[in-house]
């Protein structure tokens, strides 16, 4: 054990599973009989334990990552300050539609599980989930938009406008601007040409200008929505297979918690196509002022 929990690649034990079993044909191999269940209380006494990995390296951090923060939050202060809306916006893991397995457990009469497939193949007349959120840092209410298709960035822009028409301008009649906080990456990546092109026509559109500040690279999980929205969505659904995606979006809509957290959701059955092409053209168009700190995380685009 020694040699391979150290990380000895010579070690052939390295090269496969260190179940009790294996250990005690490798020793009984080597002259030392013994019986897999001795194995297991050996290595209780020298404090070894059945465990799953865990999810803890954030890959090599970036040397503004600490100053991107500060940045961040002093700008959702500064925002909240005014009384001006800051969202946290992302997509949820996509999810299979269909009597698939879900993690978790929920109560059921006892002995009469709730029978799901085998496999995890996706079903081709149900397809998948595609949740997007937006989160309110202030008011503590979320929108999600289940789409059908695609996570791009026309998706992700047409939510933010979603949760803007039914919930943003209600709760802020009088707003001046907006800020999002998002990810580096996916359908809202920094670098993305059609998420900066789809937000100018957000901002022509409600007539006010729109901060954003990605998150530094590897800190996605650091995102307020992942924790103050997914999360609570995951528990609420947890041990269900999701049936249909009318199911999906009520476990979504019916999510709450202790502290008020309140979230309305909406299918998006509309067709978001890949690999949309920008031109040089369109990207000049945006009204896109870098801030000077990491220009490139943090832009406001204002309306035209």
């Amino acid at each position: 054990m020694e040699p391979t929990t150290r990380g000895d690649p010579e070690s052939p034990l390295r090269w496969t599973c260190k179940s009790t079993r294996k250990l005690a044909e490798e020793l009984t191999a080597q002259g030392h009989p013994i019986g897999h269940s001795q194995v297991a209380e050996l290595l209780a006494e020298m404090g070894y334990s059945l465990q799953v990995t865990q999810k803890t390296k954030e890959g090599r951090s970036h040397p503004d990552r600490d100053g991107q923060f500060k940045h961040i939050g002093a700008q959702v202060a500064a925002f909240q300050r005014a009384g001006e809306p800051v969202i946290s916006v992302d997509t949820k893991k996509k999810e299979l539609v269909g009597d698939f397995a879900n993690k978790g457990r929920e109560y059921q009469p006892k002995g009469k599980p709730e029978k799901v497939r085998v496999h995890d193949f996706i079903d081709k007349d149900l397809g998948k989930a595609i949740p997007y959120g937006v989160y309110d840092l202030t008011q503590n209410d979320g929108w999600v938009s289940v789409g059908i298709d695609h996570d791009t960035s026309q998706f992700a822009v047409a939510t933010i406008r979603q949760w803007w028409r039914t919930m943003g301008s209600r709760s802020y009649p009088d707003a001046s601007k907006l800020l999002i906080t998002a990810d580096g990456g996916g359908s809202n990546a920094s670098r993305s040409r059609l998420w900066r092109v789809e937000l100018q026509r957000l901002a022509d559109e409600i007539r006010i200008p729109i901060s954003v500040s990605h998150l530094p690279p590897g800190t996605s999980k650091w995102n307020k929505i992942e924790h103050r929205l997914f999360s609570h969505i995951s528990q609420n659904w947890r041990g269900r297979p999701l049936v249909s995606h009318e199911a999906v979006v009520n476990l979504i809509a019916n999510t709450t918690t202790a502290t008020g957290l309140k979230v309305r959701a909406k299918l998006d059955r509309r067709v978001y196509p890949l690999k949309v092409r920008v031109s040089d053209e369109e990207l000049e168009a945006v009204r896109l002022k870098r801030h000077a700190f990491h220009g490139e995380w943090n832009y406001t685009i204002r309306p035209g």
